[in-house]
């Protein structure tokens, strides 16, 4: 059974950052690709970053710049640096991995 667990979200103030984790198991990790999703309040689910097997990253527009994700094969895990925090970051983020979600993690900037 798949299993994605996400960690560190918490409370920061505007242009602040927080490193997001998220723990997988049931799946041979190494050969997914992953992503981050976010759900801003009141807002549809959207897509913020991916990453490939190989390493290779994409991101959404309104994160380029300032968030970075990365993945630890040997810890099946997947993580998401967030730097140069904006109000309109605050969200809850999902870790993704084909139709398997977790159970997400808050995000909240305070301007």
């Amino acid at each position: 059974q798949v299993q994605l667990v996400e960690s560190g979200g918490g409370l920061v103030q505007a242009g602040g950052s927080l490193q997001l984790s998220c723990a997988a198991s049931g799946i041979i990790f190494r050969v997914h690709t992953l992503n981050w999703y976010r759900q801003p309040p009141g807002k549809q689910r959207e897509l913020v970053a991916t990453i490939t097997p190989g390493g290779s990253t994409k991101y959404a527009d309104f994160v380029k710049g300032r968030f970075t994700i990365s993945r630890d094969n040997a810890k099946n895990t997947v993580y998401l640096q967030m730097n140069s925090l904006k109000p309109d970051d605050t969200a809850v983020y999902y870790c993704n991995r084909l139709d398997s979600w977790g159970q997400g993690t808050q995000v909240t900037v305070s301007s």
